[in-house]
């Protein structure tokens, strides 16, 4: 080969790499439609898919080695910079195809799981290499094994062929030189660039279909990855992906869409925060919040979803049980997020991993702290893990408990110790926080029904073969769960605790829809002593799930959610959820949807409740405002620190409405006590 393209001078080994890479991304993505054969056809798109992706191969090539092509139109030649240059350039060379091929051979474990090529959430949890590198030699041996032997022949491959391609070169006369590089350089900047208009070449510039794999297939996983983190740099301002209002007018429609007054929101400095009186008047309640990981209600019987629940499905029939409960995203943090804050999602990372949020943020543990209760996390495997722990006790809660706080459990897992293990700690915590008469709040974060899927023997009939998947990992979650609830039902915290069992996502979210709305409905039960049992068929949003549970343990405060507390809305309203699917976000009301996406008008559409599917469909610019309000909003009370609780001199514009509360309590008690009086008066 090297004295075939001698001609090509010192350039060769550089084009040589090129074609190598450009037939490697090109048969990846021939392979994975191949594999998703049924969706690139339905949007007849595989013209679309190998032209542009060529073109975004070129422009991710010239990404890659322009520059090493610029220092070699200057630098090479046969003397000692020229040699050293070769030795950069072998280097530049030999790690560039294996990123290139490395990430391409990861791609479809990474769709399996996500839904679509990698992109920001690869890099993230590199973070975490305890956790990732247990998780995936206990689920996915063969692709780690296969990963590290492709990468040590794609390293001592590359080195040789490298090696052997900058022999015996040809190089140009010095007087050339100027030329090549100006001519290097053009060619680099329109390649990379790759368009004459306006914007550079970006995955929104090539998406064709309303499917956002397909969509991704037309880059290449090395364009896709280190796009996402360019824009990691912009991500908290939702405004540069989905457009910009008028602030004034984002903080109108949200407070409007929250379904209280505009009069109940009197601070500028903290536009969100509103009087919220509680729907229960006596004694407040301790509260807990048990987060089930990645339950999807597919897997949940009483939702329609498969016969994997028995024990969910008894609970549900035992409170207030939600039937269209939406999560606001795909991860933990996100659901962490929703459940104890309240906050609405955004196309950036979850507050739980912002810098900015890491103090002086408001969660309901801050909140019921304030009100004298102790706050707590439970967790079975280590809180530093996407940065809960940080979050946590910067944000109000007091106590942590985790895998190292375990005493001999009887099973750790990957991802720590057993869901059974777990939820017997939980118990013995509620028990010993009753016995010392302390009102408590506690967030229990369960981990067995999590990729590879590890828990103990002998618990449950498998409702497959083999043992570790995830349907049978659903099955010994919801057993445990089970258990926990028998300890709870005899123990004497049962008669003052309300206790709300949510997932934090489904599993490995993913669908040919812009926004697989199917994939983000989850379970959610309200239970506890005195809890009427109810199904409730409205469409409801984790971000509601907060104020409704302050006004069911009796909690009457200012705060800065704008959920519903559902205990005070209407039967028939027709509900809100939203849905952030990477960079795409859905706003739904009842069955009308708008979905906004990067660079994009958005986009209306009809939700089929029984198909699970979306039918384009105009939907109002009344519609489309809010949707992009609550997009915007987000972002906004982030970067400005608006979402807080307010301080003790703002909370003096709120003395009018916790007199009306009081005097609405009074009103009410004195009705009781009349009403009691004449009942007493008839039985007579």
């Amino acid at each position: 080969m090297a004295s075939r393209l001698s001609f090509l001078g010192p350039f060769r080994s550089i084009l040589s790499f090129c074609l190598i890479a450009l037939i490697i991304v090109t048969l990846s993505r021939i392979g994975l439609g191949l594999w998703q054969i049924e969706r690139v056809s339905a949007v007849d798109g595989w013209s679309h898919l190998l032209l542009q992706g060529l073109r975004v191969d070129l422009a991710t090539l010239c990404w890659l080695w322009g520059i090493a092509a610029l220092g070699t139109a200057i630098f090479s030649g046969d003397h000692a910079i020229g040699r050293g240059w070769n030795k950069i350039l072998r280097i530049w060379l030999t790690l560039g195809l294996w990123l290139i091929l490395f990430l391409e051979v990861s791609s479809p474990s990474f769709i399996q799981e996500y839904g679509i090529r990698p992109n920001r959430l690869y890099i993230e949890y590199l973070i975490y290499p305890k956790e990732v590198m247990s998780m995936l030699w206990g689920g996915r041996k063969l692709e780690v094994i296969l990963g590290f032997l492709i990468s040590g022949a794609t390293l001592f491959s590359g080195w040789k062929l490298s090696g052997y391609l900058l022999r015996d070169l040809i190089y140009s006369r010095w007087y050339w030189r100027p030329v090549i590089a100006v001519a290097v350089i053009v060619l680099t900047l329109i390649g990379a660039r790759s368009s004459l208009g306006h914007r550079p070449l970006n995955p929104a510039l090539v998406a064709f279909a309303d499917d956002p794999l397909v969509n991704s297939l037309v880059v290449n996983s090395a364009y896709s990855l280190f796009f996402a983190i360019n824009q990691m740099g912009n991500e908290a301002n939702a405004a540069k992906i989905y457009g910009r209002m008028d602030e004034q007018k984002i903080i109108d429609t949200i407070r409007r869409e929250s379904g209280r007054d505009p009069s109940e929101f009197p601070l500028a400095a903290a536009p969100s925060v509103s009087f919220n009186p509680a729907s229960y008047q006596g004694k407040p309640k301790n509260l807990v919040i048990i987060l089930q990981e990645s339950l999807g209600a597919r897997f949940v019987g009483n939702l329609g979803g498969l016969p994997l629940t028995p024990n969910i499905d008894v609970l549900s029939k035992e409170g207030w049980s939600f039937e269209n409960l939406y999560a606001t995203g795909t991860r933990s943090v996100r659901g962490i997020e929703a459940i104890t804050t309240g906050f609405t999602p955004t196309p950036a990372r979850s507050v739980v991993k912002l810098g900015k949020s890491q103090q002086g943020f408001f969660s309901i543990a801050e909140l019921l702290k304030s009100h004298g209760y102790e706050t707590q996390f439970i967790y079975g495997g280590e809180s530093h893990f996407d940065n809960m722990k940080s979050f946590f006790l910067g944000n109000g809660f007091s106590n942590i408990v985790d895998e190292d706080d375990y005493e001999d459990p009887s099973f750790v897992a990957s991802w720590g110790v057993s869901d059974e293990d777990l939820l017997r700690r939980a118990d013995q915590e509620f028990k010993q926080f009753h016995k010392e008469g302390k009102p408590f709040f506690s967030l229990v974060f369960s981990s067995s029904n999590h990729d590879p899927f590890e828990f103990p023997d002998g618990k449950i009939e498998l409702y497959e073969q083999p043992k570790q998947t995830v349907n049978n990992a659903v099955k010994y979650a919801d057993y445990a769960l089970g258990e926990f609830f028998k300890l709870a039902k005899k123990s004497d915290y049962w008669k003052d605790t309300l206790f709300l069992v949510v997932a934090d996502h489904d599993s490995r979210v993913g669908g040919a829809s812009l926004v697989p709305i199917s994939r983000f409905r989850i379970p959610g039960i309200i239970l506890g002593d005195g809890i009427e049992p109810k199904k409730d068929q409205r469409v409801v949003s984790q971000i509601d799930m907060a104020p409704t549970l302050l006004s069911m343990i009796g909690i009457s405060d200012s705060y800065p959610m704008l959920g519903q507390d559902l205990t005070r809305v209407r039967d028939d309203w027709p509900g809100r959820a939203l849905m952030q699917y990477d960079k795409n976000m859905a706003y739904m009301r009842g069955d009308d949807v708008v979905i906004l996406q990067p660079e994009r008008e958005a986009a209306g559409f009809k939700y089929d409740f029984d198909t699970g599917t979306l039918n384009a469909q105009a939907q109002s610019d009344e519609m489309k405002q809010a949707a992009l309000s609550w997009a915007l909003w987000g972002s906004m009370a982030y970067q400005q620190g608006l979402y807080r609780t307010a301080s003790q001199e703002e909370r003096l514009a709120f003395k009018q409405a916790e007199d009306d509360a009081k005097l609405q309590l009074a009103l009410e008690d004195e009705k009781d006590n009349t009403n009691s009086q004449a009942s007493e008066v008839l039985l007579r």
